[in-house]
């Protein structure tokens, strides 16, 4: 009897906690909802708690609690209207109580029944890849329409992760998979900047559990160490600047353990020699008669007459702003104590644009310009769904962050980090992408493979004779890009010999075949002495083949010339494979060594008898000795 009364007091207790929860939520809403609106959120509320009133969450806690954060995150956090909070309170009733979707929209009406719907996992027989693909799809499918059903499964999707301790260590993995990969680059994209963070290094922390913890402690330790002259540093800049009339909030912001490793990982070394762990952070509210620019850049004298700046680290993103909208104005400042730090500086209104990204009205033009291109995008993966994976292709167009590039005419660019000059080329036209030869990066030339870096003008030279190779693949990020390339080797007829990348046959060889299973065939010399194990132990698949020269396709072949030196052995050498035999040399070394020359030299031709009338030719050349060829 005296545990059953426990067990009810402790159920009480539970409830109370939740009613004064929710009802400390509806007092902060009453501050930008109307009396309408406030009695729809109540009516959305009181419906979730009847449909989930015996339902418990894998913590056990009554599963009403889940839904409240999600209307917390959305009301609070991204500062959403009346009927996405509604939809937060309902987003699960529909798949886990009776209620259907026109319940929802006889009691609430179409715009909260839409956006139920949206954030509502479809029950299918089959799926298109499997049922996580396809929610994706569902969502993404959504913001055609609306983003707001986007921000409320970025919600649901947060507080799964702020409570991801209950679940079993592969489920973990599983959510934090799909965070890493899809939400956490989402929320980037949409300008989330804080939840974004939060949603990596939750993921990062259910992942690699040990990694998280080592990396936090560390920093923890840090901070203690750096506290008493970072203090200093950030009074010396409050007293400057309060000397000049002008009211700051500064504060120091420590990077997170993830944004640590990575910079651990890309640059090679330990916690200890990872630069600038922290930032620090001025806002301020400026002043209408004055520009955001001209006020950041007034902050920025003033602190320069007093701190050394390093040289060329000043970073305008208030002029370039990334592509999810953040604005500030970056420097790093040498201190009393002979280090760097980076600073920060931003207005209020800069600094919301971060935080709420495109529910701040300041990024709606960035936002919805960003939604279009997105649309596009998505059109496009639809109608060539086998060219590029679906979420390789939606993942590749969040960019999870980008750099701004120019074109020699001023137009900026937004890339993938990452990016390669091909990447530009293709973005900024097909045709120039698939003809790409070269790149010009601030007037010096490039192989059109070569990284870009922020800030970088870039030109590319075009032959209409220069096509796609198949390892452009590997040197491109964008989805423009991606996509283009896969489209084009996809449509490439496919060769009807395969060639032995052993033995290299050239047409007009001693060939011999073998049936492949696709239907294909391997073509093999002879003398192969891959072919001649294949033809012992695979004799029926052996097939006599004629290899033909086909005058549109050019095989590369080596050879080695050695001779003894003399006055323009090598320009003789070159005149006769360009000049007379009209080949295109694509490598040529060569080395000389007690008046004896050894040179390897690499070109295109289309067949052996090719080959025969080059070795022939150099062969008669004055002073070679020997021509072979490089196997």
């Amino acid at each position: 009897m005296v545990h059953d009364k426990r067990r009810a007091q402790s159920a009480q207790d539970v409830e109370e906690n939740i009613r004064h929860t929710v009802e400390k939520f509806f007092k902060v809403m009453s501050h930008r909802l109307s009396p309408e609106e406030m009695v729809l959120i109540r009516s959305a509320y009181d419906l979730a708690h009847e449909a989930h009133h015996h339902q418990k969450r894998k913590s056990g806690e009554p599963y009403i609690v889940h839904p409240i954060a999600v209307a917390g995150i959305v009301g609070e956090e991204m500062l959403l209207g009346a009927n996405p909070i509604c939809a937060a309170f309902l987003h699960d009733v529909v798949e886990d109580s009776h209620y259907t979707i026109e319940d929802i929209e006889g009691m609430f009406g179409r715009d909260v029944a839409f956006l139920v719907r949206v954030v509502t996992k479809q029950k299918k027989e089959s799926y298109y890849k499997s049922k996580q693909v396809d929610n994706f799809r569902q969502m993404l499918n959504s913001m055609q329409y609306d983003i707001r059903a986007i921000l409320i499964k970025l919600a649901d999707r947060l507080h799964n992760m702020r409570t991801l301790e209950s679940m079993s260590a592969d489920k973990q993995m599983k959510i934090a998979g799909e965070t890493d990969f899809f939400y956490a680059p989402l929320a980037n994209r949409l300008g989330l900047y804080p939840i974004k963070i939060e949603l990596e290094n939750l993921s990062f922390r259910y992942r690699c559990p040990l990694e998280f913890a080592r990396i936090e402690q560390q920093l923890d330790d840090d901070i203690d160490r750096e506290f008493d002259r970072l203090n200093d540093f950030m009074e010396k800049i409050k007293v400057q600047l309060s000397n000049h009339l002008i009211d700051v909030h500064v504060e120091a912001v420590y990077r997170t353990p993830l944004s640590v490793r990575r910079k651990m990982h890309r640059h090679g070394c330990n916690f200890n020699h990872v630069e600038h762990r922290h930032f620090v952070r001025i806002v301020f509210k400026n002043e209408d008669d004055v520009s955001e620019k001209a006020a950041c850049l007034r902050i920025y004298e003033l602190l320069t007459d007093l701190f050394k700046e390093k040289p060329g680290s000043m970073l305008n993103y208030i002029d370039s702003p990334k592509e999810n909208g953040y604005q500030s104005l970056h420097v790093q400042l040498l201190t009393d104590y002979g280090q760097w730090e980076e600073l920060h500086i931003s207005t209020e209104t800069m600094r919301n644009g971060s935080r709420y990204g495109c529910v701040a009205s300041r990024t709606e033009a960035n936002i919805t310009n960003w939604i279009e291109k997105f649309r596009q995008n998505l059109q496009d993966i639809a109608n060539h769904n086998h060219d590029i994976g679906f979420m390789e292709g939606v993942v590749s167009s969040f960019y999870n962050d980008d750099i701004t590039v120019y074109t020699p005419q001023g137009k900026v660019l937004k890339l993938p980090q990452g990016s390669t000059a091909l990447d530009f080329a293709f973005e900024v036209h097909s045709e120039i992408g698939i003809h790409a030869q070269y790149a010009r990066i601030n007037g010096k030339l490039y192989s059109v493979k070569e990284k870009l870096r922020r800030g970088d003008c870039v030109e590319i030279g075009t032959k209409s004779s220069v096509l796609p190779c198949e390892d452009w693949l590997q040197y491109v990020h964008s989805y423009k890009a991606k996509s283009f390339l896969n489209r084009y080797f996809k449509n490439q007829p496919k060769p009807l010999f395969i060639r032995c990348e052993r033995c290299q046959p050239l047409p007009d060889d001693e060939v011999i075949g073998f049936k492949n299973p696709d239907g294909t065939l391997a073509v093999h010399k002879r003398d192969c002495a891959l072919a001649i194990s294949k033809a012992s132990q695979e004799g029926d698949s052996v097939i006599p083949i004629e290899f033909k020269e086909d005058p549109d396709t050019l095989y590369s072949v080596s050879i080695h010339v050695k001779a003894i030196d003399r006055f323009h052995l090598l320009s003789d050498l070159i005149d006769c494979i360009t000049n007379r035999l009209k080949l295109s040399i694509d490598n040529l070394k060569t080395d000389t060594v007690d008046e004896i020359v050894d040179c390897d030299i690499t070109f295109r031709l289309h067949s052996f008898t090719e080959l025969q009338s080059v070795i022939y030719d150099i062969s008669r050349i004055e002073n070679v000795e020997e021509v072979e060829i490089n196997n």
